[in-house]
């Protein structure tokens, strides 16, 4: 079995790469490839897919198939059975919006990194106690944002985060100078109304002026 540890390892050595982590939901399986090959072009070669939408899984299976260059997750993960059936789909990754005992759990037994939800301290301890130090900060700028980030670097010295939730080009920089922040996610890089539309170019486009400010 994989200790925590190592799966911390991987975590940081995937996020030492890239620093962006569009949220994607899939409402065609047909967007999937373009969309992903739009975002690699841009430079963002780590994604996650959400299961806010049927599709999601379907979707992870494909791209682990026909994009093994890519890295891909699985987000808005809410239970055992999805995390079990993100794994079978080939996901690398889990995201979960939140945190329980439940899931929790499911990333200490698994063979990948599942990064936690969190929106305050106590629930930061919670996956703390157990020996998680990355997590996903949701809804981000909501709850306090980058003070918030801020005031958690005080007592948790060794946590780093994912803030989701609010981020977008405008607040990007600032998230992104934190030194407890290893990365960002959100919709902003490849909006639903682009995807819909498949306006590829214009997403390739938004990758690039994102990684541009993340390797600032």
């Amino acid at each position: 079995m994989t200790s925590l540890t190592d799966k911390t390892r991987t975590l940081d050595a995937l996020f030492s790469r890239t620093r962006l982590l569009p949220l994607l939901n899939i409402e065609r399986l047909d967007d999937v490839l373009p969309l992903a090959d739009a975002l690699a072009e841009g430079g963002v070669n780590t994604l996650e897919i959400t299961l806010r939408t049927a599709l999601g899984i379907e979707a992870i299976a494909l791209l682990r198939a026909e994009r093994p260059a890519l890295t891909i997750g699985a987000g808005t993960v809410l239970g055992a059975e999805q995390y079990q059936a993100v794994l079978a789909a080939g996901a690398q990754f889990v995201v979960t919006p939140g945190c329980t005992d439940e899931l929790l759990q499911c990333g200490l037994d698994g063979p990948v990194p599942l990064l936690p939800g969190i929106a305050t301290a106590s629930e930061l301890m919670v996956g703390y106690r157990l020996g998680y130090r990355r997590f996903k900060l949701f809804p981000a700028h909501i709850i306090g944002g980058v003070g918030l980030l801020k005031a958690f670097s005080g007592p948790f010295k060794d946590a780093r985060f994912c803030p989701t939730g609010g981020v977008s080009q405008d607040n990007l920089a600032a998230y992104l100078a934190l030194s407890n922040v290893m990365a960002v996610g959100g919709s902003w890089i490849a909006p639903a109304e682009l995807i819909a539309q498949q306006r590829w170019g214009e997403i390739t486009a938004l990758a690039h002026a994102a990684g541009q400010v993340g390797s600032a």
